[in-house]
C-alpha cells in the first residue's frame, strides 16, 4: 500500500466528509419511535416466553 502525505490524506478525508448525507429531523424522530415500539413489543414477547417457561419448569419440579 502506497504511503500518502498528510496533506493529501486530509484532502481525501474532506472529500469523503462532503459525501455524508445526514438524516432529517423527521427521519430521526420516525426511526426513534419505531425503535421504541419494537422494544416494547419484544419486551412483552420475551416476558411472555419467560413466564411460560417458568410455569413449565415450576410444574415439572412439582412432579418430583
Amino acid at each position: 500500500m502506497a504511503k500518502i502525505n498528510p496533506g493529501e490524506f486530509m484532502r481525501q478525508v474532506q472529500s469523503e466528509a462532503r459525501k455524508i448525507v445526514w438524516p432529517t429531523r423527521q427521519e430521526t424522530v420516525t426511526t426513534a419511535i419505531f425503535v421504541a415500539i419494537m422494544m416494547v413489543i419484544l419486551a412483552l414477547f420475551f416476558l411472555g416466553i419467560d413466564t411460560l417457561f417458568g410455569k413449565i419448569v415450576q410444574f415439572l419440579l412439582s412432579l418430583a
